[in-house]
């Protein structure tokens, strides 16, 4: 049966249910708040590692999400949660330039990446595949995780046993549990190591007891600096991969063929990231959490999501969340991150695994091993006032070794691999 573009047909649920459709309202309410705990984990995470609020955070989160579905007429069920690739520019921007800077960087990230989704909306996704095959993505994202590794340190080396207490029920529960409860690891281990700080006396909560049920979060306007942009620009590649692996997943598993909406949704992440810094929040990206919901429940209807991103706009306006998530002490921080961040790097490993790439090669060998080194060290660059970082480096010369090695051999007829 036809349906306007912004309806659903109801049904009973005994089979999948498809993006234009829905289960009743209280099951399609239901639905949207799995989603909701589903992306919450890791969502409020970024901003607290940041120093943004959280409450900011989540309110443009939710505004992205409707934002991306109105964009891509409905069609693509998807949630827009915190960016975990910003943290490390986000982190080296603020200490350099102030909180202001690191907000600019975010508004550049998602001007660029609407301005990829407007080129893939009129010529395709091909040019992006070729220049950035899986062996260049995975260097990048591998690098940007395993960047993130002295933060995870400091942090728990400030609480070492509530570190250790945290991470270890974190591995247990992902260990331990399947399903949601398996997905819910991040959000039971955070819950429990703060309950162990709480009792270590690491916990202030000062500001929970002030701040008030109801109001506007906190907001804040950007501020632009050459000399920190550069450490951004890497973001948008990896934004870049993971909204097409989204798009792609989300296919796989509805049978639709989602190519020729790929544009607008590269587009919308970006229209959200512009928004989210422009008010003192963090960059969006599609979520692989909620992916796993769909998956689990064979739902992929997108009134699930409408639930999920209005629920996440009333919960930032409410500063008393905000100020509860903002409490997190460091020892429950460095305890999750230290598993978050490894995840990132190995997120990397995952994409070479997945592509098969062949590292018997020596462009794949050396396209992958110099620029984690770059990363990992965190070389740094400068040119007059702009600085460029190991994540800005690492990512370039990615690109740079893989393409120039491939048109050297072509040209020279030397034997790559």
């Amino acid at each position: 049966m036809a349906i306007a573009r912004f309806g659903w047909t109801e049904v009973d649920g005994t089979e999948v249910v498809g993006p234009a459709q829905r289960l009743t309202w209280p099951k399609t309410l239901g639905i949207g708040v799995q989603h909701v705990v589903a992306m919450f984990g890791s969502t409020f995470l970024v901003p607290v590692l940041t120093g943004f609020p959280p409450a900011t955070t989540l309110l443009f989160s939710g505004i992205g999400t409707l934002l991306f579905l109105v964009i891509t007429g409905n069609r693509l069920p998807s949630y827009l949660g915190s960016s975990f690739a910003v943290i490390a520019p986000i982190t080296a921007a603020a200490a350099a330039q102030g909180t202001g800077s690191a907000l600019g960087g975010i508004v550049a990230v998602g001007a660029l990446l609407m301005l990829v989704g407007a080129v893939v909306h009129l010529v395709g996704t091909t040019w992006i595949e070729r220049l950035m095959p899986p062996v260049v993505t995975g260097a990048i994202v591998a690098l940007i995780g395993l960047n993130l590794a002295p933060a995870a340190k400091a942090n728990f080396e400030k609480a070492a046993v509530t570190a250790t207490i945290t991470l270890v029920c974190l591995i247990a529960s992902l260990a331990l549990f399947k399903g949601m409860l398996g997905r819910l690891a991040i959000f039971t281990s955070v819950l429990i190591g703060y309950a162990v700080a709480s009792v270590r006396g690491e916990v202030d909560t000062s500001k929970v007891a002030e701040a008030a049920w109801v109001g506007l979060p906190q907001l804040q306007a950007p501020s632009f600096s050459w000399a920190v942009l550069p450490m951004f620009l890497p973001v948008v590649l990896v934004l870049v991969a993971e909204n097409v692996g989204h798009v792609r997943s989300v296919a796989q598993m509805t049978g639709t063929d989602y190519d020729p909406v790929m544009g607008r949704a590269l587009a919308a992440d970006g229209l959200a990231t512009v928004l989210a810094g422009a008010g003192g929040g963090s960059a969006t990206t599609t979520y692989a959490e909620n992916i796993g919901v769909m998956a689990a429940t064979r739902v992929y209807s997108t009134a699930a999501y409408w639930v999920a991103g209005i629920s996440a706009i009333l919960l930032g306006l409410s500063p008393k969340v905000g100020a509860v998530i903002a409490s997190i002490p460091a020892g429950v921080l460095g305890g999750v991150t230290t598993a978050l961040y490894g995840l990132v790097g190995i997120l990397g490993v995952r994409i070479w695994v997945q592509a098969r790439v062949d590292f018997s090669r020596p462009i794949n060998q050396l396209t992958a091993a110099v620029p984690l080194i770059i990363g990992i060290a965190d070389f740094t660059w400068s040119l007059g006032q702009v600085v460029f970082t190991g994540i800005a480096l690492g990512s370039v010369a990615a690109i740079v070794i893989y393409q120039g090695m491939r048109l050297l051999g072509r040209r020279g007829g030397a034997v790559l691999g």
